[in-house]
């Protein structure tokens, strides 16, 4: 049963939001990435470095990237160097890419990790035959987080989807392409999604030359 929002009770409990950051998270930077992917290396946290890794390249959502099967990103005895996974928000598939490195650190964990290629890449710690929760990813990016320096406030499991993305924006200034790499169905909410602002518009009309 749930409360009213005349009862007593709802006053006297603080809100899910309550002294946290609410609004869009930053991507990381190159340096960052790689000061994230040391600690993880250093650890030898094989699992964490395989999760962080897909996240950074498969540019998904955290509900979409926790339920990932192994045979969505392994063929044969190899891991796939494209993979496609249907959005639970949207109910559309999404392609993304594999690169080598992420290739290489996936091998390594799925070597390790064993089991069917029904079962998930990243199971739960309690039941392994569930997949990883949501709230475990996000405490999880909030610990890389903090162990590289950074302001958990600040970064969140939407930070590695956007991280690649705003990658190939500032490269290319192709929005397009990037709401085809995320997902979106309007290209409206891409541009919302990377901040693209007039200050970007006009250094990538500075860059075109006629």
């Amino acid at each position: 049963m749930g409360h009213s929002q005349f009862d007593d009770a709802i006053r006297e409990r603080a809100a899910w939001n309550a002294g946290k950051k609410v609004g869009t998270k930053r991507p990381f930077t190159q340096k960052q990435i790689w000061a994230i992917r040391f600690f993880l290396d250093r650890e030898r946290r094989v699992r964490y470095r395989a999760l962080f890794d897909l996240a950074i390249d498969s540019k998904l959502r955290g509900c979409d990237l926790v339920k990932i099967r192994i045979r969505d990103v392994v063929a044969g005895s190899e891991v796939r160097t494209r993979a496609t996974v249907v959005q639970q928000k949207t109910g559309r598939p999404v392609q993304f890419e594999i690169t080598s490195d992420v290739r290489a650190s996936l091998l390594v964990w799925l070597e390790r990790r064993g089991g069917s290629i029904e079962d998930y890449a990243f199971p739960s710690r309690v039941d392994h035959t569930r997949h990883m929760s949501t709230r475990q990813y996000a405490r999880l990016v909030d610990e890389w987080v903090t162990a590289i320096g950074l302001r958990p406030e600040e970064y969140g499991t939407h930070s590695l989807r956007r991280t690649k993305a705003s990658m190939i924006y500032r490269a290319t200034g192709n929005i397009r392409a990037i709401q085809i790499l995320l997902g979106h169905s309007k290209i409206e909410k891409t541009v919302r999604y990377l901040g693209v602002g007039v200050e970007d518009a006009l250094l990538l009309a500075e860059r075109t030359e006629i």
